[in-house]
């Protein structure tokens, strides 16, 4: 059973698995050689030691890897470690990622399920017939199922790729109609495509990180490259259709300070842009309250990427939409 970092307690007795964040050698005063390692799970980290057979346990494992520990918490100025007795390198398929990062609180089979229906919604042959190739391709799925989709700003937890991507589909069918002439299939394919370069720019089987072509390149080129991967598996797809598509890709950020290629010019782009820059806010300013309200205090940290503090204000009651509220009201008269 696994025992989280934030329950750990000074003298209590460790036997659970960690991820080994930092691992680095010693020698004590005595010239005897130790082992300082950093441990963390999705609760937190700690410091721990190894004081014996370091030489043993040296080679069995590495930085980043997944380990079986077992030894006691002991307290050192002031503050919490672990004097490992024993620790061992665990495989992959015997932890569960869940325990060491963040994960969307939403069920994943059921977004992705949600998502594809959506997306069955399209009624362009072209639009629909791409679609279902990144649904076919299973390696793709997989790693869309389960990245991030940033790896701090919003949506950072395993899944937060998929949950942002249906919350932005939701959001294009739920306005799209309110404004007559609008591309609804060209909306939708976009909305669900506008990320999916992240499962290649971003890596988070460790850490939440960046892999080196999401450095050198970024996720809007990765993802053009896959979209255009797809379209020449689809020989009859139209020019000016594709046009139009990698366009929603290249500028859904918006401004080219935001990292954009192009500025939106199309009207399906403009929609796309603020819709997405509106989920990404929100999300991100929940969970920054989540995290950074100061104790005492309904004020949260400065928060260095919007550049302001917020305030943590209680929560509304308030959940039926407006028209059913204005419905009650009418009744009751």
């Amino acid at each position: 059973m696994k025992t989280y970092i934030h329950e750990i307690r000074e003298n209590d007795h460790v036997d659970s698995s960690f991820l080994v964040k930092e691992k680095s050698s010693g020698v004590t005063r005595n010239g005897n050689p130790y082992l300082k390692l950093k441990l963390t799970d999705r609760s937190g980290e700690i410091e721990a030691r190894i004081w014996t057979s370091v030489e043993a346990f040296e080679g069995s494992f590495e930085r980043d890897d997944f380990v079986l520990v077992k030894g006691k918490a002991v307290s050192f100025q002031d503050r919490l470690q672990i004097n490992v007795t024993h620790i061992e390198k665990l495989k992959e398929e015997e932890i569960a990622l869940s325990d060491f990062f963040p994960m969307t609180e939403k069920n994943i089979e059921e977004m992705l399920q949600s998502l594809i229906e959506i997306g069955q919604q399209v009624r362009n042959e072209h639009l629909s017939q791409l679609l279902r190739l990144f649904w076919e391709d299973t390696a793709f799925v997989e790693k869309f199922r389960i990245a991030p989709a940033s790896t701090w700003l919003h949506h950072t937890c395993l899944g937060g790729l998929l949950e942002h991507t249906l919350s932005l589909t939701q959001l294009v069918l739920n306005n799209a109609s309110h404004y007559p002439g609008l591309n609804i299939d060209l909306l939708i394919t976009g909305s669900i495509l506008h990320d999916l370069g992240k499962v290649d720019e971003l890596s988070y089987r460790r850490s939440f990180g960046y892999s080196d072509e999401g450095r050198l390149l970024g996720h809007i080129v990765l993802g053009i490259e896959r979209v255009e991967a797809k379209i020449r598996q689809l020989p009859d797809f139209p020019k000016d259709l594709s046009m139009l598509l990698k366009h929603l890709l290249i500028s859904h950020h918006g401004q080219y300070s935001w990292g954009s290629p192009k500025r939106p010019m199309t009207l399906e782009a403009v929609m796309l842009h603020y819709l997405d820059d509106m989920d990404a806010k929100i999300n991100g300013i929940k969970q920054f309250l989540r995290a950074e309200v100061q104790p005492g205090s309904k004020w949260t940290h400065y928060h260095r990427a919007f550049e302001q503090f917020f305030y943590a204000a209680e929560p509304w009651d308030q959940t039926e939409p407006p028209e059913n509220i204005v419905k009650n009201i009418l009744e009751e008269e």
